[in-house]
């Protein structure tokens, strides 16, 4: 933890299933941060409430302090449930979900994920994110898409999400890495050339992958290949098959990245096989600039 005698205007928090991120901001800006481990996987609803104040009590006052978190602590598991706003819509909705507080120094406001009930999807967090990018892109027309765990492709257009699919790669891949039969071949490295070959292949034919997943043991049992260009394999394989069932969200489109950097620009690279160019937005940026547009829905009248 940094400044930690420093109190907040207002406190921003990105609460997943795994892990919790606050900020003490002061307007706009961050002027300190805290992580911890205490995702919503790990809580009972009564927790939710100390583990918050356990990371930012140094950033509280006597006054009362707003508070805007985004992430699974709105899902049904989570502190409190925020219900989920339908789809086309703007990625924020002029109302918050309110847990109930014990502590008078804080006042939380949950920001509620969105839904597609046509082609049934889910996403929470993600919407803080396109809310982000939006208020320094107001005019953006195209394709957000953002990778990880569940990558989600969005539909932008005059400020609302008009559609967007998920995609289960992130978690694909850490299964089949850890779990089947390639753990024994997936290990730390890298091979860009492999990578490439692998998004090509699933790209032109992806009925083929299951095959050539298998082909990555048999590979290095035969030939004793590369272990990095295994993971590269991997990750090119499950990337390309996206690509081809997101084909009709990226091909023509504006597209702009909005996620981890790494794993950001393994995305641009493969959209780059296809001729499709991208940009990459910082993903901790987006999420302040959107949990700050929540707060300032707040102070706006509703209608």
């Amino acid at each position: 933890m940094s400044g930690s005698s420093t109190y907040a205007d207002w406190i921003a928090v990105d609460w997943g299933t795994s892990n919790l991120r606050a900020w003490a901001m002061r307007g706009s800006d961050a002027i300190a941060e805290a992580t911890s481990d205490k995702g919503m996987g790990l809580l009972e609803k009564s927790e939710f409430e100390s583990a918050l104040i356990t990371l930012i009590d140094p950033w509280l006052g006597t006054a009362r302090t707003p508070v805007f978190a985004c992430g699974m602590v709105g899902a049904r598991q989570g502190w409190v449930e925020a219900p989920y706003t339908a789809v086309p819509s703007k990625p924020l909705a002029n109302r918050f979900a309110r847990p109930e507080t014990t502590d008078s120094r804080i006042d939380v406001h949950v920001i509620p994920g969105l839904k597609q009930l046509e082609n049934p999807d889910v996403m929470r967090g993600e919407e803080t994110q396109i809310a982000g990018f939006l208020a320094a892109n107001p005019n953006f027309d195209g394709v957000l898409c953002l990778p990880g765990t569940h990558t989600k492709w969005a539909h932008i257009s005059a400020g609302e999400v008009i559609s967007f699919r998920t995609f289960m790669t992130g978690e694909l891949f850490g299964l089949i890495a850890k779990k089947s039969v390639l753990r024994h071949s997936i290990a730390n490295g890298w091979n860009d050339a492999a990578f490439i070959t692998a998004v090509t292949d699933t790209l032109s034919r992806p009925e083929t992958m299951a095959a050539k997943l298998f082909a990555i043991r048999a590979d290095q049992l035969l030939n004793a290949t590369d272990v990095g260009a295994a993971k590269a394999r991997l990750s090119g394989l499950l990337i390309g098959a996206e690509l081809a069932g997101a084909k009709p969200y990226w091909l023509g489109q504006n597209i702009v990245l909005i996620g981890d950097a790494n794993l950001s620009a393994l995305y641009a690279t493969a959209l780059e096989t296809q001729a499709a160019l991208s940009q990459i937005a910082d993903a901790t940026q987006s999420t302040l600039a959107g949990l700050n547009a929540a707060r300032i829905l707040t102070k706006e009248p509703t209608s």
